[in-house]
């Protein structure tokens, strides 16, 4: 068995920075123009050098996404961008498009190809047909089941990496080639500027009876037919290893970076107690590393297309969200932790601290100061600098959180 690399979105610097911090392996991520997330905020051309040259220098892989389907307006500006790309030396280039691929082979022949889930892969045919065209590793199309990759590794070359989502939304086309926001709204889904038409709730009306729409279950509240659960594998690491996924490859590019953190965070421990543990066929992480999935928002969780078709979540187009960021740690100061405020808290919260590397614990804020050095009972501006009194200094970037519930 081989240690499987756990792999973070980086929307922005900000989810570069946690992601590194909190443990990935490798992280994915787009320059402004083809990498399928426009509500990202990206990197553009300066950035996107500076962040290569920060993931390499602390030893971890960066894979740039080019995964848009180009229309033919974009195919006259790829070569120009390639031949960019081919300069920073990446670990690899994610594509959906054949023609893009050749186009990379021509003017980015030294970086390795990733083929993308926006391409569907489905057997071992297509993966083996991508393999000797060049590619390095296929992101798997996500309407697989466990067995179905099980297969496909036994039948392809053992040099052909194999990678598939293991947590975050799933879209209601699974490989994402959906033209529904492009139909409803003109944003398209494929240019990465998708709306989510799928999560909105929906009647349905007969032509001759347009006064009397219909809820497709008949409540009054209407259904939410096309709303896939959010993936989370976190209980099931060990049976994606014995599949033979390599790249265990976390959503969320256009998210925060406290989500970032705490996913990175979660599937890092997870991935380094199923090595620790000699890679048992039985095992199971920790309960507080399941636990911290629930403490980002989400959408109720499913384990896709992997043990058997998935549910749809016909409740609700809205997240759960039971844990707020109360503040980040930025440094230590003669017993003091040196925060910055995130979201409003008290005195006589209980805060759960998340740090990098390290089971989360907890501590009673029983003082709490300002940046002046005066006490307050509550931090209720943002990003306002506080100081809280503790014992030891914490890592630059620890996350103070609270628990919704509890308030």
């Amino acid at each position: 068995m081989m240690r499987p690399e756990v792999l973070a979105p980086a929307g922005d610097r900000e989810c570069l920075d946690a992601a590194l911090l909190y443990g990935a392996d490798a992280v994915y991520l787009a320059d402004t123009s083809f990498g399928m997330r426009a509500a990202a905020e990206n990197f553009d051309r300066d950035q996107l050098k500076s962040a290569i040259e920060q993931v390499h220098a602390v030893g971890k892989k960066v894979y740039i996404t080019c995964n848009i389907l180009p229309r033919n307006s974009d195919v006259l500006s790829l070569p120009e961008y390639l031949q960019y790309l081919d300069q920073l030396l990446p670990d690899g280039l994610i594509i959906a498009d054949l023609g893009t691929m050749v186009l990379a082979k021509k003017y980015a022949p030294r970086i390795p190809l990733h083929i993308s889930t926006q391409l569907g892969v489905v057997n071992y045919e297509t993966a083996r047909v991508l393999y000797d065209m060049g590619a390095k590793r296929v992101v798997l199309a996500r309407e697989l089941s466990l067995e179905e990759i099980r297969e496909i590794r036994a039948k392809t070359p053992k040099e052909l990496e194999l990678e598939a989502f293991v947590h975050g939304a799933v879209c209601m086309s699974v490989s994402g080639r959906c033209v529904l926001s492009n139909y409803l709204t003109g944003r398209d889904a494929n240019h990465g500027a998708c709306t989510q038409p799928c999560r909105w709730k929906y009647d349905v009306v007969e032509p001759h009876r347009t006064d009397k729409p219909m809820t497709v279950e008949q409540t009054e509240d209407g259904t939410y037919i096309f709303n896939a659960y959010d993936l989370n594998m976190l209980p099931h690491i060990a049976a994606l290893a014995d599949a033979g996924i390599s790249s265990f490859k976390i959503e969320g590019r256009a998210k925060a970076a406290y989500y970032t953190a705490v996913i990175t965070s979660a599937y890092r421990a997870a991935v380094d107690g199923y090595v620790s543990s000699g890679y048992p066929s039985d095992y199971l992480p920790e309960d507080w590393v399941i636990a911290e999935a629930e403490k980002v928002s989400h959408r109720p969780y499913g384990t896709g297309f992997y043990f058997g078709m998935p549910h749809q979540n016909t409740e609700s187009g809205g997240y759960i969200r039971k844990y707020a960021v109360a503040g980040v740690v930025e440094g230590y100061e003669n017993g003091y932790l040196l925060v910055e405020q995130r979201n409003r808290f008290f005195v006589g919260d209980t805060l759960d601290i998340l740090v990098p590397g390290e089971k989360p614990f907890f501590f009673p804020c029983e003082r709490l100061y300002n940046g002046e050095g005066e006490e307050i009972q509550s931090a209720p501006h943002a990003a306002m600098k506080l100081k809280i009194p503790f014992e030891h200094p914490l890592p630059k970037g620890s996350i103070l959180r609270v628990k919704l519930a509890d308030r």
